[in-house]
């Protein structure tokens, strides 16, 4: 399965780059497990922050992050055939989980609920 990996990015860093940083370092941390399982992770900001970078942002939250941030999350879920949301407050990611629900896809909340493909 493509799985996106929905969590806190931005949330509870007031833009501080440094928390922004560990926070996609926390979402990384289950990608190569999801892949050792037989899955493809992906996250939204593999995507979205060298677009973010191309098209001139200057701050999170500037418009043209809001160009690119979310949008780049919605057009992925309908490629992922499902969600693994981790730990944490987002409401990006809570809205991952709302879309990934609407369109019929599985969510998964924490690694162990994914299966092994091989």
């Amino acid at each position: 399965m493509l799985i996106l990996i929905a969590g806190p990015y931005r949330s509870g860093t007031n833009d501080d780059p440094v928390l922004m940083q560990q926070n996609l370092e926390n979402l990384e941390s289950v990608a190569l497990p999801l892949f050792r399982k037989g899955h493809i992770p992906m996250i939204g900001e593999w995507v979205a922050l060298p677009l973010i970078h191309l098209v001139g942002s200057n701050e999170p939250g500037d418009a043209a992050w809001e160009e690119i941030q979310y949008p780049v999350a919605h057009r992925l879920l309908e490629k992922c055939d499902a969600v693994l949301r981790i730990e944490g407050a987002s409401k990006g990611a809570d809205e991952d989980v709302r879309i990934a629900k609407e369109r019929g896809l599985m969510v998964f909340y924490s690694l162990e609920e994914v299966p092994n493909a091989i």
